[in-house]
């Protein structure tokens, strides 16, 4: 009897186990390598919409030669243009180019000696990141892990380190999400394989610069075979939880991305796991990955969430270069804060020296975000976008279909971004906003009126007194006292006239005619609308919802009343940050109205 039971239950073992695998493989093939499939798969995982902001790092051989306006494209420059400052620079500090060097002899002194995984993850930990990792192999073609496709890696060359493996631990162990970031398919034309003049034509040196090809032609299937297999290799070794692509994405056909697409999100499924694939321009069906904005963001609130993909340095060096400006923490925050809003997430690299060390001021950038959010950041993780994103006079024009509308601009303290999470609503001012915070979007029916000042505070060379423009159908004759007096002309035979005020800021106008606010600028020649950016009114916020009114960082009940021209609130006597300040409205549910 004994004997049949075990038996029974060796079988039953087996079955469960049998089905367990089953299972398993079901889960592989939940997915097709179809857009209709692929659809399907939530895009959105919830750790990137409550963590909002990573970090990554653009670190290789390209961190030797540390110049250039753009150093990650240094080497193609430098094949490519004999009178590029980049030949000029190689030439003239590592040697002449020729059939025998060239690029691939920076890898020896790409050494990596002080290089520690740990220091970068509790370094990127104490930025606030939620999610960070590597770029895995850029366009030069050198992979930053130990890959069977190529020797041309920094397991076996340069570093002699698994770089992608290293941080992937480091980085799951602080409970942060692991990125892999891959430009490969740009490899192809990155470097002249078809100009035996240069290294880069010989053969046996393709592992590095890419198959031997004729210039324009298509791509080969060994090089489809190899991009596909690296990023399903590191998939399988390192179980990245946000892949990321450069462009170029589109050249590869669309089986093997969707291909790997299904593959991912299988490999997903299996371990219970949420991951998120992003790309650039229109690399990707729509509801298949997020896209991604390179140096830009978007305008406006969307209904589509994207992110960023942006760099500490002033000038989109991505790599390490010996003459690098940083960004100030300021233009960091508020630029995240303003991502947010529009329902953005932010991806922020640094380039690592080639040693292995991060520089100082980059360091020192990302301690001082760390800090703001370790005060701000219950207005940043776990936050939706509001009804409303933004007020205030400051804004960016349109990105490109790749981004590139990242500007250094100096927000003001009329400059505000919305966040929501459950019933309380933060409004975030890109600037100290003096004794009075005014939030002119939640404004009601209140007695008190603005005071408008004109051109009072600008320089008379700007002054707007006595000028006269007419912009598409509208005349505007400003006056003193901050009067203005506005002609519409409907049609030939319709003619309206209105009374308003108005305030110059720099360069900035508004004006208020009626109760309703629009924007327009003045640079001492030209009167410009801003086109649909007058000040938002949120007409469904009531009085009775406000339950307490607090800074963050502060935490004492501040006091306010709701006028006419805004939800006016008194600031704390002490500045609780250095940067963008966050009121944190908590409401009512439902407020009890009579």
């Amino acid at each position: 009897m004994r004997k049949l039971v075990l038996i029974l239950s060796v079988m039953t073992a087996l079955l469960l186990s049998g089905c367990e695998e089953q299972v398993t493989q079901c889960k592989m093939k939940k997915y097709e390598p179809t857009w209709e499939s692929l659809r399907e798969y939530k895009e959105i995982p919830q750790w990137l919409r409550d963590g909002k902001f990573g970090l990554y790092t653009h670190w290789g051989p390209y961190a030797v030669h540390a110049y250039g306006e753009n150093t990650t494209w240094y080497s193609h420059g430098m094949y490519m243009d004999p009178e590029s400052e980049a030949r000029e620079h190689f030439e003239k500090n590592f040697g002449k180019l020729t059939p025998e060097f060239g690029y691939k002899d920076l890898i020896p002194k790409f050494t990596a000696e002080k290089f520690d995984a740990d220091e970068w993850a509790d370094l990127f930990a104490k930025s606030g990141a939620k999610f960070a990792g590597p770029v895995a192999e850029h366009h030069d073609g050198f992979a930053m892990w130990d890959t069977k496709y190529s020797d041309w890696n920094a397991a076996k060359m340069g570093p002699k380190r698994d770089v992608v493996g290293e941080l992937e631990k480091a980085i799951k162990k602080r409970d942060m999400k692991f990125v892999t970031a891959f430009h490969h398919a740009a490899n192809w034309f990155f470097f002249p394989v078809w100009d035996e003049r240069y290294d880069a034509g010989d053969p046996k040196y393709a592992g590095l610069y890419g198959q031997p090809h004729e210039e324009g032609a298509m791509r080969n299937q060994e090089f489809l075979d190899e991009w596909y297999g690296k990023i399903i290799e590191v998939i399988d070794n390192y179980s990245p939880d946000f892949i990321w692509f450069d462009f170029a994405l589109d050249s590869i056909p669309e089986g093997y991305v969707k291909d790997f697409l299904a593959y991912y999100y299988n490999h997903a499924e299996a371990e219970g796991k949420e991951v998120v694939v992003t790309y650039k321009g229109n690399d990707l069906v729509p509801a298949t990955g997020v896209r991604d904005l390179e140096l830009g963001q978007e305008p406006r609130l969307t209904y589509h969430e994207w992110i960023t993909d942006s760099t500490v340095d002033d000038r989109g060096a991505w790599g390490y270069a010996n003459d690098l400006i940083f960004k100030s923490p300021n233009r960091v925050i508020d630029n995240l804060v303003d991502r947010v809003s529009k329902n953005g997430y932010l991806l922020l690299n640094v380039g690592p020296k080639p040693d292995g060390t991060i520089p100082e001021e980059a360091r020192e950038l990302l301690l001082e975000v760390g800090e703001w959010l370790e005060i701000n950041g219950d207005a940043i993780y776990g936050t939706s976008p509001w009804l409303i994103a933004s007020e205030g006079p400051t804004n960016l024009g349109d990105a490109s279909a790749i981004g590139f509308n990242e500007s250094n601009v100096v927000y003001t303290s009329k400059d505000v971004r919305f966040t929501v999470k459950g019933d309380n609503l933060y409004a975030t001012f890109l600037a100290w906003p003096g004794e009075q915070a005014v939030i002119r979007t939640l404004r009601g029916e209140g007695e008190e009126e603005r005071e408008w000042k004109g051109d009072a505070n600008v320089d008379k060379s700007m002054s707007l007194v006595g000028k006269t423009f007419t912009v598409r159908r509208f005349t505007f004759e400003f006056k003193e006292d901050a009067d203005v007096h506005i002609t519409a002309r409907w049609e030939e035979d319709e003619v309206e006239e209105f009374e308003g005020k108005y305030e110059q800021e720099g360069t900035s106008v508004t004006i208020l005619v009626e109760d309703e606010e629009r924007r327009a600028t003045y640079d001492g020649e030209d009167f410009e609308l801003i086109r649909g950016e007058g000040v938002p009114r949120y007409e469904g916020f009531y009085e009775e919802e406000i339950k307490r009114i607090t800074m963050l960082g502060d935490d004492k009940s501040l006091k306010w009343k709701r006028t006419n021209q805004g939800l006016v609130i008194e600031t704390p006597d002490k500045r609780p940050c250095k940067h963008a300040y966050v009121i944190k409205i908590e409401r009512y549910h439902h407020p009890k109205i009579d």
